[in-house]
């Protein structure tokens, strides 16, 4: 028995002789390297105060079988073109490997995802500011501990034996057998995405070919609803400001029940207005986003700006209606329109000129844009140079609010800056202020009697509110997408109207125009519930929807729905799907009938 105990160890530390040195010495390092980046991601989630769903005994199998499964082709490959010219190439994919995996550490910790060829496309020069305030010595120091870990395993080589290999491959096995379904049932936070992987997946979707089209099944009537059908042209003949708030969720404002009010102005303006309750944006981004105010459409997923161009993607754009009606129409950003592909969106629209941050100018700037109180003053002048008895039609677009949160500009910031949600409220409190010159440069000029404001935000913020969920791209909850919605226009309502029925921002168009009876056919001024639908692919595509009380967000990464009840549970921390699964299937096939005909009208236009 001793001689047989024997005769396997032997046997076990003889080398694997069909696997090169080399071959295993770079599958080695590239799987230490890639543990080390998940040690980090984790144990940073943790120091944030995070982490808890990961305290799973299956959450090992979740958060590593992408990084395993890279490591395991990688070594196929390698394997197959293991030759001595090739060594320093093959060398250099593995740091290359560990270098970008060490980088999306930082990434990941704030986004919960690594970059994807969408977050790719929102970085520049406009972004610089916010990229800075992520070079932190705790982002620093993890970055090097990864590429420490595998320096040390690389300078240290080992010999492939029999034993070794074998344990590798039964866990690179395991993971990968078992890692899908863990993922699957373990809440990680979107941890376990691999950094090249997600790259790969998120760009090979860009080029996928669109999923057939068919009929979209419309969803039986839901939910509450006030008829506002005698609003219809009642504001017709008036100038119109449509402002359109930078990363403002409804849930941070006085007119929507905040305790701490950074919109002061906002909020006295809306006592007298329409207030739509249940807000939403089509897209958590500016840019697909203005197209979708201004068309009408909502944008579909796996698209970039240029789709949207109006040579490729002509639409009935507001502005163009307001232009046929005798109207000068102008749009005015405090940020650049050459960020994101922002100046192809408003070519060609219907906007008689259009001013950013680089013609305005302004007395203070950021990478991201000029103060918005410079961009008021440059809209006032517009007025003033307009033709006796003109009217107008003007789009506001202010940036405070913008991630890092200092907007350029004077003027008081009244809230104690201890967090990143203090400097954002202050933010949008000098969004306000400048949004106050607005209004009383209009009265000062007696025009204020006569203008139809509309007041949006292009999307939320969110800042921790779910594990994992900061700023407002790659989530659907409520601080991602739930926006303000308010109409205003003096003399035209007396008090504060709340209206129940769920809006989408792609409603904007039609109900502006209805408003001054320049439309007609369906707009939210109608007694009917609504259906708003979203979604982000900035990470794996997600999908929802709100009808009446529910909201529906659908994970296509794992094929999972989730089913919330906003009157009971606003704060979307019950999910209902098991309880309702009739409900959840109606509306996860409602989403992906929706999402490919967009897709398709996109993919393929007239």
């Amino acid at each position: 028995m001793r001689d047989a105990a024997a005769q396997v160890a032997v046997t076990g530390n003889q080398p694997a002789r069909w696997l090169p040195a080399a071959t295993w010495q770079r599958a080695l390092t590239l799987a230490v390297g890639l543990g080390a980046a998940k040690v980090a991601l984790v144990a940073l989630r943790i120091a944030d105060g995070g982490g808890g769903p990961l305290f799973d005994v299956a959450a090992p199998f979740a958060l590593l079988h992408q990084d395993a499964l890279l490591v395991g082709g990688f070594a196929l490959v390698d394997l197959a073109l293991s030759r001595a010219r090739l060594e320093r190439a093959l060398w250099v994919v593995v740091w290359g490997l560990l270098a970008y995996a060490a980088f999306n550490v930082a990434v990941a910790r704030v986004f919960s995802t690594p970059l994807t060829v969408s977050m790719l496309g929102a970085a520049g020069g406009a972004l610089s500011d916010s990229i800075v305030a992520y070079v932190t010595a705790a982002n620093l120091t993890a970055m090097a501990f990864v590429l420490c870990a595998a320096i040390f395993v690389a300078r240290h080589r080992s010999l492939p034996s029999r034993r070794r290999v074998t344990l590798a491959l039964s866990v690179v096995l395991a993971l990968g057998l078992f890692g899908p379904a863990a993922a699957a049932r373990v809440e990680t936070l979107g941890l376990h995405r691999n950094a090249a992987v997600a790259l790969a997946a998120t760009g090979f979707a860009r080029l996928a070919p669109p999923p057939r089209s068919g009929r979209v099944a419309e969803l039986p009537p839901e939910g509450p609803a006030l008829d506002l059908g005698h609003l219809a042209g009642a504001a017709r003949g008036r100038n119109v400001v449509w402002v359109i708030l930078e990363s403002t969720a409804a849930e941070y404002l006085g007119a929507y029940g905040a305790k701490l009010d950074p919109t002061p102005n906002l909020t006295r303006l809306s006592e007298n207005a329409v207030v739509f309750d249940a807000a939403y944006s089509a897209y958590p981004e500016s840019i697909k986003g203005l197209w979708s105010m201004l068309c009408g459409e909502a944008p579909a997923a796996q698209s970039s700006a240029k789709d949207y161009v109006a040579s490729r993607l002509p639409c009935a754009s507001v502005a163009q209606s307001f232009r046929s009606a005798g109207y000068r129409t102008a749009f005015f950003h405090s940020g650049r329109f050459r960020y994101l592909g922002m100046q192809g969106i408003v070519d060609e629209r219907g906007f008689d000129a259009l001013f950013d941050a680089e013609t305005i100018g302004g007395k203070h700037a950021s990478s991201f844009g000029t103060d918005d109180a410079s961009t008021v003053r440059r809209m006032l002048r517009f007025v003033d140079e307009l033709p006796q008895g003109a009217r107008f039609f003007g789009v506001y677009s202010p940036i405070s609010g913008h991630h890092p949160y200092r907007s350029p500009g004077e003027g008081p910031r009244p809230f104690p800056a201890k967090t990143e949600k203090d400097h954002y409220l202050n933010d949008l409190f000098a969004g306000d202020a400048a949004f106050g010159e607005l209004v009383e440069g209009l009265r000062a000029r007696g025009l204020h009697q006569d203008t139809l404001y509309v007041i949006v935000g292009d999307h939320g913020e969110a800042f921790g509110q779910h594990e994992g969920n900061f700023a407002h791209t790659l989530h659907l909850y409520e601080e991602n997408v739930r926006v303000p919605f308010i109409i205003a226009a003096p003399g035209l309502t007396l008090g504060r109207v709340r209206a129940p029925q769920v809006a989408s921002l792609t409603d904007l168009r039609a109900t502006t125009l209805a408003l001054m009876g320049l439309r007609r056919g369906r707009s939210l001024l109608d007694p009917e519930p609504g259906v708003a639908r979203f979604y982000t692919d900035h990470g794996p595509l997600t999908l929802g929807l709100r009808q009446g009380r529910y909201k529906a967000v659908h994970e296509t990464e794992h094929d999972r729905t989730r089913l919330f009840d906003l009157t009971t549970d606003p704060g979307e921390q019950r999910d209902l799907a098991a309880e309702q699964p009739e409900r959840v299937a109606r509306y996860r096939k409602h989403l992906f009938e929706w999402s490919a005909a967009r897709r398709h009208a996109v993919s393929t236009p007239p």
